[in-house]
């Protein structure tokens, strides 16, 4: 329980600093300032992605394809880094994915219900980043993005890129 808690500390003072960083350098922030905070977000979360994939999967066979890749994401790897898994898996069979967590951890100390919506997104892109981050790892290059429509409730959309 206190490593839960230590983690979703540490996510939002990572948030609030890149943020503030940004801002003392300019001041008010416009989209472009948002985006670049988003970025480094979603970077340093491929980063811990990566290096976590690396230490989960270092026992484990190898997938049969990318269904099972995103199978074990939800699963196994999501139960590791938000102590739960995901809600419900959706595929179009064609490279895209939907992940819902109707309980995401890093949305539930924000807010319940409608109220600071706008705020979601900076707080899910380091999360975006890390299921990059372990997908990318496992030979999967991909795009991420997350959608709230109501806290604590997040949808993943994982497009993976075709080569």
């Amino acid at each position: 329980m206190a490593d839960e808690v230590l983690f979703e500390f540490l996510h939002m003072e990572m948030v609030s600093h890149v943020y503030k960083e940004q801002q003392s350098s300019k001041g008010e922030l416009d989209n472009k300032d948002r985006a670049v905070c988003v970025s480094v977000l979603e970077g340093m979360g491929f980063r811990v992605g990566q290096g976590l994939i690396e230490r989960l999967t270092r026992d484990s066979p190898s997938f049969k394809d990318e269904l099972d890749v995103m199978k074990f994401i939800c699963k196994d790897f999501w139960t590791k880094v938000f102590k739960r898994q995901i809600d419900n898996l959706r595929t179009n069979h064609q490279g895209t994915y939907v992940l819902q967590d109707n309980k995401f951890s890093q949305l539930t100390q924000l807010s319940n219900g409608k109220q600071y919506l706008d705020q979601a997104p900076k707080y899910l892109a380091f999360s975006c980043g890390v299921v990059r981050g372990a997908l990318s790892n496992l030979g999967l290059d991909s795009v991420v993005t997350a959608e709230v429509s109501v806290m604590p409730s997040c949808k993943f959309q994982v497009v993976v890129q075709k080569l």
